[in-house]
């Protein structure tokens, strides 16, 4: 797939399934993993429709700063559609 993307600045309350660390940085869709309830409506135990989920593949000089020891190095995140906005 490989589009850029931007995982949201937002800081919600309550329970949230995306890492703090995560939140406004920029990746690339590695693939799209299908479609699944949102965690975060059934930890309340809301209904909720499936929605897509990827991996969002990061490197380590986007999360830490171009000074890291390995800044090519990178993290693979699964991550929900509502979480994402192009980049």
């Amino acid at each position: 797939m490989s589009e850029r993307v931007r995982v949201r600045a937002l800081m919600p309350p309550g329970h949230v399934r995306t890492p703090a660390y995560l939140r406004g940085k920029c990746g690339i869709v590695e693939r799209t993993l299908g479609p699944f309830p949102n965690p975060e409506d059934l930890a309340y135990r809301h209904r909720t429709a499936p929605i897509p989920l990827y991996r969002v593949r990061f490197t380590m000089a986007e999360l830490w700063g171009g000074d890291t020891d390995a800044p090519d190095d990178t993290l693979e995140a699964e991550i929900y559609a509502h979480w994402l906005e192009p980049a």
